[in-house]
């Protein structure tokens, strides 16, 4: 491989487009002083990838481009194209020749391409670095370092001869393998400081997640007990209503004698009646009238009494439907005014019982005051008898007013009772259901949380086996170019052995080398 042709334009003092034919072998560029000789050595180097401005002997990199003179304008861009002979193969490409080109524009953009298709440096650079030729691999000795080189110590001579053999370039991928392994030691680091932090949350999440878990099952246990006191609830509830569906059967009972002895009542009424229209006593159709007021009264009552067991009749009947629960409290309140008006209506029965018995009392004195006269003795007796069963039948209404009385306090008792237990109940269902609320946001947010922190240790595992993969694989490369680096340092150890041996042989008084000299016995070799 050598190098074949070189194009500039714009290029320091080649201002015109310039193309150099280059043969295989020393060429040799000579001309006086200042017609660019050097540009021509830099154009080289530049195009090859040099990045500092004092690699091409200037002071800022758009100092190549061509300046202008007094009857030429300044350029704005500067273009050299390298044209490499790749006949042998030493780049891996599938060209016989390879054209590098570089160009800097004033604006500081700058391109690279590779046969004329653009490109990156580092691609210019992978391309070169196998034949020895990319940036810091080639060697161009200026003017006045042969003499530096002469005087070197030995140790800057050893790396002036590695750069010309070709060293630097596996020194260059040891540094960068050695940058990529420490690069890889500190993901490592990084990673394991990762693994150990989740580690360090996973436990508190684990704590919560088993929290939620015995908040379902105690809310799964709470609504069990629920279901078992409403199913508890409705069994008394039942029992209940069998209960007040035999009182109902006892008051039904209750009714039917009580319209029988008012109808036997009716009856004996009548006949009194029929009987003291035939005395035509004033005084006793007067009692008459009073007694059938009585009467109608007592009629009155029995049918409120009917009129309220249908209203109970009523009311227990709903009584299995929750929503009629929160209209008994007012239906209580109206049994217990209509409690209030019997009471009333008793009032004012009382004063005509009293009256009566008194007329009762002035009918009998008037009897006896009538001496011998023939009046038949039945009526008034009957008449007694007759206030008699009314007051009883009053009697019986009031104690059955008391029981119902007390009827409806039990119901009402019990209303209450239902309503603080419905209270507490919805209370208690209002609370659970804000703590169950509560514990599944709690639940979802640790749920979230796990997720995350597992995705998050996938994602460092994963980091963590790339960054294992990548740092054996850096020790494999390193373990390589280490290898390589020392059979090469023991080829040059050969090669200037082999050199100072034969610069000796040409030296007069030198006869050769002591071990072809001498003759060893066996066993002391």
């Amino acid at each position: 491989m050598f190098l074949k042709s070189l194009t500039l334009k714009g290029f320091k003092s080649f201002a015109d487009t310039t193309v150099m034919e280059l043969e295989p072998g020393v060429t040799v560029v000579v001309g006086p002083n200042g017609s660019g000789k050097s540009n021509v050595v830099d154009a080289i180097a530049w195009v090859l990838g040099a990045q500092a401005p004092s690699a091409v002997r200037s002071q800022k990199m758009d100092d190549v481009i061509f300046a202008g003179t007094e009857k030429r304008p300044a350029l704005g861009r500067a273009e050299v194209v390298l044209t490499l002979d790749n006949s042998a193969g030493l780049l891996p490409i599938e060209f016989t020749e390879v054209t590098v080109g570089r160009t800097l524009f004033r604006s500081g953009e700058s391109e690279y391409s590779i046969n004329g298709v653009e490109c990156r440096l580092l691609d210019v650079q992978e391309l070169l670095s196998d034949a020895g030729v990319g940036r810091q691999q080639h060697v161009i000795i200026s003017q006045g370092q042969i003499d530096a080189v002469l005087n070197a110590r030995p140790e800057d001579r050893r790396a002036i001869i590695e750069e010309a053999a070709g060293v630097l370039k596996y020194r260059k991928r040891k540094e960068k393998a050695e940058r990529r392994l420490d690069s890889t030691e500190a993901n490592l680091l990084r990673v394991q400081d990762l693994i150990r932090e989740v580690r360090r949350q996973l436990r508190p999440l684990e704590r919560q997640a088993e929290a939620a878990r015995r908040h379902g099952e105690l809310v799964a246990e709470l609504k069990t007990l629920q279901i078992f006191v409403a199913g508890r609830e409705i069994a008394s509830t039942r029992a209940r209503l069998v209960a007040l569906a035999g009182d109902k059967a006892n008051g039904a009972r209750s009714e039917q004698e009580l319209r029988s002895r008012l109808a036997e009542l009716d009856t004996l009424v009548l006949s009194s009646e029929a009987e003291l229209t035939a005395l035509g006593d004033t005084g006793v159709s007067d009692q008459l009238v009073r007694v059938e007021q009585l009467r109608e009264r007592a009629r009155g009552l029995a049918a409120l009494l009917a009129e309220r067991r249908r209203s109970m009749e009523r009311d227990r009947s709903q009584f299995m439907d929750a929503d009629v629960m929160a209209s008994l409290e007012v239906d209580a309140a109206a049994l217990r005014a209509e409690l209030d008006s019997i009471n009333a209506e008793l009032a004012v029965v009382d004063p005509e019982r009293e009256a009566l018995e008194s007329d009762e009392a002035e009918f009998a004195a008037r009897r006896e005051a009538a001496g011998d006269e023939e009046v038949p003795e039945m009526p008034t007796p009957v008449a007694a008898s007759a206030a008699a069963e009314v007051r009883g039948e009053l009697r019986t209404l009031r104690a059955a007013d008391e029981r119902d009385r007390a009827e409806l306090q039990r119901v009402a008792t019990r209303i209450a009772q239902l309503d603080d237990r419905a209270l507490r109940l919805a209370a208690d269902v209002e609370r659970l259901g804000n703590e169950y609320e509560s514990a599944e946001g709690a639940a979802a947010r640790i749920e979230g949380d796990v997720r995350g922190q597992s995705e998050r240790r996938t994602a460092a595992e994963s980091s963590l086996d790339a960054a294992t993969q990548a740092s054996a694989g850096a020790a494999a490369s390193l373990a390589h170019w280490n290898a390589r680096v020392e059979v090469l340092r023991e080829a040059l150890e050969t090669a200037r052995s082999r050199a100072g041996l034969q610069h000796l042989a040409d030296v007069d008084g030198v006869v050769g080398a002591l071990v072809d000299l001498i003759r060893i016995e066996d066993g002391w070799e």
